[in-house]
């Protein structure tokens, strides 16, 4: 269960951040400040799990920019 919520949550929460701010950079910053709030408090356990948050960070990072686009485009 740790293995999938660290592949999805890391994604969702850049999205999340990305459409509040309105900027996919501070979206990714403040996600990977919860993520290394999560590591100093000990939730993240292993090194594996640290890699596949990294891969999801980096994937919605990706679609935030994909994303970003079409939102300006409707506006």
């Amino acid at each position: 269960m740790e293995y999938v919520s660290a592949l999805i949550l890391p994604g969702l929460l850049v999205l999340l951040f990305t459409r509040v701010t309105y900027n996919r950079i501070i979206g990714l910053v403040l996600t990977v400040a919860l993520i290394a709030g999560s590591v100093y408090k000990g939730y993240t356990s292993t090194f594996v799990l640290i890699v596949i948050d990294a891969f999801s960070l980096t994937a919605g990072f990706w679609l935030a920019a994909k994303m970003r686009p079409r939102a300006v485009k409707n506006s």
